[in-house]
């Protein structure tokens, strides 16, 4: 983790945190990512059918808050769930998702997750 999202993370207001789950992009990211555990860029672009770009600026902002934390391997990254996200925010988040997890979009980006071929495994060839 660098000193930037630390910084987020410690300083990282309710109100931050809600204003980030605000998007629907960012909220169905998150949905991915709190069912998945971690998922590489190509994953979350493929599930979403948004592009590269306007997901890893959605990223960015997630980790930035505080919401999520990345790996990098090589060229690419992976994100899950931050250590240092508040329990409540952690609760709220799972409880969000649990809700809504037959709804759609949340239900449809689950399953062309699921149905994605060549998916990766700890590596993205894409």
């Amino acid at each position: 983790m660098n000193a930037a999202t630390a910084d987020a993370t410690t300083t990282a207001a309710p109100e931050a945190i809600f204003q980030a789950l605000a998007d629907s992009t960012r909220l169905r990211c998150l949905a991915l990512i709190v069912n998945h555990g971690e998922l590489c860029v190509c994953e979350l672009v493929h599930a979403l059918e948004l592009s590269q770009p306007k997901i890893s600026r959605h990223l960015k902002l997630l980790r930035e808050t505080g919401l999520v934390a990345d790996r990098r391997e090589r060229i690419w990254v992976h994100y899950r769930l931050s250590d240092t996200l508040p329990s409540w925010a952690r609760r709220t988040l799972g409880d969000v998702v649990a809700a809504h997890a037959h709804d759609a979009p949340f239900a449809d980006d689950a399953r062309r997750l699921a149905h994605m071929p060549d998916r990766p495994e700890g590596r993205c060839d894409s």
